[in-house]
């Protein structure tokens, strides 16, 4: 009995943990660093209030991810389809110089900011849960989470969230 009640709240905190939907980033992640093509520092929270009134879609990515890679082209489609949103790019690439080639390689257009610690370290990637990239969430005008976890550009989940 007791093996079965303990099964059940393991279970239950597993499930809870992997659906959880917050709708705002948590403190720690708003304080992360982040650098932009120009090297310059700026906390995520300072990123996010830059475009306060507007739709933020966020996509997690790298240069070396070939699903990334893959899912620009809808990407581009959103862009066209939605050009009020506010593409913001934050690739988890260790290394800067691979990241700014893969920008101008694979022409991807909007806000640009690099996550140096990788996927696997970071309050921000914590935040995300970050277990698979592309990821993306989007971010309402009033600056909350309104689309916390899609892991394919093509997710009818982000033109949702977008025209809300």
């Amino acid at each position: 009995m007791f093996k079965k009640i303990l099964f059940l709240i393991l279970v239950s905190i597993l499930v809870s943990c992997n659906f959880e939907k917050p709708t705002e980033f948590s403190e720690e992640a708003l304080n992360e660093k982040v650098y932009n093509l120009n090297d310059e520092v700026a906390t995520f929270q300072e990123v996010i209030n830059q475009h306060k009134g507007k739709n933020i879609l966020i996509d997690v990515w790298a240069s070396w991810c070939r699903d990334c890679i893959k899912g620009m082209p809808k990407v581009k489609e959103l862009q066209a389809k939605f050009p009020e949103v506010v593409y913001l790019f934050l690739s988890v690439d260790e290394k800067k110089g691979s990241w700014k080639r893969g920008v101008k390689r694979y022409n991807v257009i909007g806000e640009h900011y690099n996550l140096p610690k990788g996927m696997k370290t970071g309050d921000l990637v914590g935040f995300l849960n970050l277990n698979w990239i592309p990821r993306y969430v989007v971010v309402n005008e009033n600056g909350k989470i309104s689309l916390f976890k899609a892991t394919e550009a093509s997710d009818n989940a982000i033109i949702e969230a977008l025209r809300n």
